[in-house]
């Protein structure tokens, strides 16, 4: 096991993003918490996340998104293998989206 999941978890990082009331505040406390490549990379892995439960083929990922196959296949492994994170965001964000 990882030192990482062998440690216990530390629930400030998860109460300050429940405490969130929009999406402005959202995006200015992850401006805060991130480098400005860290949320790259975690925008791209959403917007990947999303073309991968649209039914979208990698070659049409990579071309819309840049992302590398290995960033892909990451992606498309934690939604078929991953803690439900994706799979529980997914529906939410497309039901906003109508």
């Amino acid at each position: 096991m990882s030192k990482f999941l062998d440690k216990p978890p530390s629930d400030t990082l998860y109460r300050a993003v429940m405490a969130l009331e929009t999406e402005e505040e959202c995006r200015r406390f992850l401006q805060d918490l991130c480098t400005v490549s860290e949320l790259k990379a975690m925008e791209q892995r959403m917007e990947v996340a999303m073309l991968l439960d649209d039914g979208l083929i990698y070659s049409e990922i990579l071309e819309r998104t840049g992302a590398s196959s290995a960033t892909i296949s990451r992606v498309n492994r934690c939604l078929h293998y991953g803690a439900e994170g994706y799979r529980t965001v997914i529906p939410r964000l497309k039901g906003k989206q109508t």
